[in-house]
């Protein structure tokens, strides 16, 4: 038997649809479900690696873990990774298909249905419960025809469709009715539940919004869910960034570039939420001014993005940075960048073959037009820019990139990438005693003793307490709002 199925759209984009089938993954799974997250498309530049080293969106790498299944290409068969405003990079089940330009993307997406619907039905066969999500909004009219994330995935699936809408922003209602008239009738009939999402204050002087909406709509309101706040759930995309970067709070400064096509940024997030410490963004030389660390982060354009940073001033400010002898740590393309030579003959990223780096570390990157994509155990090397004491230990990350990084004879690495059965290689490179370094290793911060390492250095004190589990919090707080009895009957549970 297939599994059963629930969809959950939203009247625009970031209204919270993520974080609640983040949620009700982990409701389910703790009720004894055998539950996956599925997404057809995802448009976004966080992503993350598969333990069979398949790249999905960020979003339904966390919603897995909230499941307690193991991630896999089927639950994102589609990523998006935009390169320009007008093109992305496009990967299929896992893999580079191709770069293109979103009109003939839109064009392709009638094939893509097929690689959809099969990734969707392989799911449904392994499991009992397959909550969707939708992208957008399903009253996108000039999409319609070519739909590939919303209603004619929740049709192809069988799915009842909870609409869910943000309160903060405001024009709540007129978002959810608005939307519901721009559907046709037989996709209005899948609504069976409204969702009111970052409600601030008194959840019962919404009580006559509820009466208006069920009302007016004729659909149950299945919660009014309060405002949360920070999750201490990776992040999925650059909207999430500019929300939800907190105000300087003082502690030892930490600057991270915010580079124009910034990739994982989510990696920092673990580091962010450290008592003690600022995290801050920086666009502009002046930023930097205190900074106990620089780290230059992972970028979908390399070479681009270099050239910013030369335009606005901060190659210099990082080139004078390490002539003081203060610690500037790169990550993928931030590691690239820092390199001597960026080589893109194919084009593969960038339409200049040949752009000189910044000339801080003895490396040359030439990109291919293979993306290497695979979960890593990393052993760390001595020595390391704000992260002496972590020196030894073994790590776990991931590698997103198509930039290949060879490393001048001699250079000291960064650390020693371990591979079951066939031994350990060098990873990464150190420089200038320790000052510079630079590794392909996304995920560093997401590791407890490289965080400790960094705040013991910074002179952080730290209370030595364990986190609760954020999926738990998260799915107490939607589980304490939501109808779940009424979700039950509407997915036939």
């Amino acid at each position: 038997m297939k599994a059963r199925t629930l969809m959950i759209q939203g009247t625009a984009s970031s209204v919270g649809k993520s974080l609640l089938v983040t949620a009700l993954c982990r409701i389910y799974a703790r009720r004894g479900f055998k539950v996956a997250p599925f997404k057809s498309q995802n448009m976004a530049l966080n992503s993350a690696v598969t333990p069979d080293g398949a790249e999905i969106g960020r979003a339904q790498y966390a919603q897995a873990e909230a499941a307690r299944a193991v991630p896999c290409a089927e639950m994102n068969p589609i990523l998006l990774k935009p390169e320009t405003t007008s093109g992305s990079q496009v990967v299929v089940m896992g893999r580079v298909l191709g770069s293109m330009h979103f009109r003939d993307y839109h064009r392709r997406k009638p094939e893509l249905r097929e690689v959809v619907g099969q990734a969707l039905d392989t799911l449904r066969e392994r499991h009992e419960l397959v909550i969707i999500e939708g992208a957008g909004s399903p009253a996108e009219v000039n999409l319609k025809d070519r739909d590939l994330v919303n209603m004619w995935v929740a049709e192809r699936a069988g799915a009842p469709v909870a609409l869910v809408t943000d309160i903060e922003r405001g024009g709540a209602m007129a978002a959810l009715v608005g939307t519901l008239e721009l559907l046709e009738p037989s996709e209005r009939a899948r609504v069976g539940a409204l969702v009111v999402n970052k409600f601030r204050g008194d959840p019962t002087l919404f009580e006559g919004g509820v009466r208006f909406l069920e009302k007016r709509c004729g659909i149950r309101v299945a919660g009014v869910i309060p405002h949360l706040g920070d999750t201490g759930i990776a992040s999925e995309d650059s909207l999430d960034l500019r929300k939800g970067e907190p105000e300087a709070r003082g502690g030892a400064l930490v600057c991270i570039l915010r580079l124009p096509r910034l990739s994982n940024f989510d990696e920092f997030e673990p580091l962010a939420r450290e008592p003690g410490v600022e995290v801050r963004w920086c666009e502009r030389p002046e930023e930097l001014e205190g900074a106990r660390l620089v780290i230059i982060p992972g970028t979908k354009c390399t070479a681009n993005d270099l050239a910013w940073l030369r335009r606005t001033g901060l190659a210099g400010a990082l080139v004078r940075r390490v002539h003081e002898g203060q610690p500037v740590l790169g990550i993928c393309g931030g590691y690239q960048m820092m390199g001597e030579r960026i080589l893109d003959p194919l084009g593969v990223e960038s339409s200049e073959p040949d752009v000189a780096g910044l000339g801080l570390l003895p490396v040359v990157t030439r990109f291919e037009k293979e993306k290497s994509t695979a979960p890593v155990s990393l052993r760390l090397g001595e020595g390391l820019p704000g992260m002496r004491a972590a020196g030894g230990s073994e790590v776990r990350g991931y590698e997103i990139h198509c930039g290949q990084v060879t490393v001048a004879p001699g250079a000291q690495p960064f650390g020693m990438r371990v591979r079951p059965g066939e031994g350990q290689e060098p990873e990464g490179c150190v420089a200038r005693e320790g000052k510079v370094a630079g590794t392909l290793v996304h995920g560093l911060f997401e590791n407890v003793p490289v965080r400790r390492a960094l705040l013991s250095e910074l002179g952080v004190v730290t209370a030595g307490f364990s986190p609760a589990d954020p999926y738990e919090v998260l799915a107490d707080h939607f589980a304490s709002a939501l109808d779940l009895a009424y979700i039950d009957q509407l997915v036939g549970l």
